[in-house]
């Protein structure tokens, strides 16, 4: 009877040895980041860590398939190196001496990667399954409607716009009464000018005050007094 059960244990043995190998059917390949993630806080990689890894896959297989049955010894490791990097593959409950189809496994993983993720503190690109895609993060929601952005760029540029206008109208118009004013203050100027006319040295007319002439004068005055 003994005989018979290590007789059992090591075909068992073997066959399981057979279906978890790097690059065996149905088997993926992970690579974990733990220093890298965590830095100061990173923890050790031991037998602990591979049981809640393989409790995590045996969760995540019966969370896609209410009919899986899988336990914790159907998920199979293999080749795990120190720098943390290792093979699985799940087992049919049903059997154990066959792997269930890659395709289930990795509709299992991408459906509770996040899952698996929080139970190490790690993220995709630090817990990485080399054969299955990252799963994309829901895109993130700004807290502003994009319409209200838009409306207050727009309230903006027009407020800009008037202040604009309102500066460039004063500085036109000041612009144009220090035009005038000079302009005023020309018309207004009495130029006196000496100009000389055969020999004799004679002051231009101001036509809008006129000119006396003396001689005229004085007789406009004897003239007036009879």
């Amino acid at each position: 009877m003994l005989r018979a059960l290590l007789l059992t244990f090591c075909v068992v043995a073997i066959a399981h040895a057979e279906l978890c190998k790097p690059d065996a059917q149905n088997a993926f390949k992970v690579r974990i980041s733990i220093k890298t993630a965590l830095g100061d806080n990173a923890y050790a990689w031991d037998a602990s860590e591979e049981y809640l890894f393989k409790a995590m896959v045996a969760f995540a297989m019966r969370r896609y398939s209410s009919k899986s049955t899988t336990q914790i010894s159907n998920v199979l490791l293999c080749n795990v190196t120190d720098r943390v990097s290792f093979w699985f593959v799940v087992t049919d409950s049903s059997k154990n001496v066959t792997t269930v189809p890659g395709s289930e496994v990795e509709a299992a993983i991408r459906m509770n990667r996040n899952r698996i993720n929080s139970a190490f503190l790690l993220s995709d690109k630090t817990l990485q399954f080399l054969k299955i895609t990252s799963t994309l993060s829901p895109p993130v929601e700004p807290s502003t409607p994009a319409w209200l952005i838009v409306f207050g760029v727009v309230l903006c540029l027009i407020v800009a716009g008037i202040v604009f206008l309102v500066v460039s109208g004063i500085q036109n118009r000041k612009k144009k009464n220090k035009d005038s004013a000079e302009r005023e203050n020309l018309e207004e100027k009495v130029e006196v000018t000496v100009t000389v006319e055969n020999g004799i040295p004679c002051e231009a007319l101001d036509l809008k005050a006129g000119h006396i002439n003396g001689v005229f004068a004085a007789d406009d005055e004897r003239f007036t007094s009879l």
